[in-house]
């Protein structure tokens, strides 16, 4: 029963995943006015990033549950309109679900050539994959908070020799002094509450291309 259930879910997720594409491949095309937010959950669940950011042409190109692996396997449909800029996050879930810092960091690295090598014109700003906060109850958190963290610390000095803009929002989203996410920007310990959502907004604002 248990392995069925589990079959059920990955095939509800799979086709899920499957109608998100092809609601993209129903837009209009992402051109070289765009800015493109890309990433899983956390990008897709912000809705309209134009409202959240009080700017235009924002395409969301967030998937709820995407890992590295999908994001590399869809990220030539973005870099194919050769858009003004890309705003990078995910990777939240290959940490959750046991992948390393050092593996999920390479294959990072290798959707960020794939960026930089079909659209090098591109401006590329990646962003810290956010805090989460064990206390709320979440089975899969649990020893995960200085896991981020020690992820987070591989990325930035990757971008830092590479010449790559790194958006430090987890610095921001951080009780001091720890490496626990703010209770009042989430809802169940990873989820952002409408709260962290505007924090994340203002955070990015300055980043916004002319």
């Amino acid at each position: 029963m248990a392995l069925l259930l589990l079959l059920l879910n990955v095939t509800a997720q799979s086709s899920l995943y499957s109608e998100k594409l092809a609601e993209f491949a129903r837009m209009r095309a992402i051109d070289s006015t765009d800015v493109v937010m890309l990433g899983d959950d956390f990008i897709e669940y912000a809705g309209d990033w134009n409202v959240l950011l009080r700017a235009r042409h924002i395409r969301n190109r967030g998937i709820a549950g995407d890992n590295i692996e999908g994001v590399a396997r869809r990220v030539t449909s973005v870099t194919a309109g050769k858009p003004k800029a890309i705003f990078l996050m995910v990777g939240a879930h290959d940490l959750l679900g046991g992948k390393t810092p050092a593996d999920l960091l390479r294959q990072y690295a290798d959707v960020i050539r794939l960026i930089r090598r079909h659209s090098p014109k591109t401006e590329l700003y990646v962003e810290s994959v956010l805090p989460v906060n064990e206390s709320l109850g979440r089975e899969d958190l649990k020893g995960k908070t200085n896991v981020v963290a020690q992820f987070n610390r591989l990325l930035r000095h990757y971008c830092e020799r590479n010449g790559v803009t790194y958006i430090n929002l987890f610095k921001t989203f951080v009780r001091r002094g720890t490496y626990e996410l703010r209770r009042e920007l989430t809802q169940d310990g990873f989820a952002l509450s409408p709260f962290g959502y505007k924090l994340w907004g203002f955070s990015l604002k300055q980043y916004l291309p002319d």
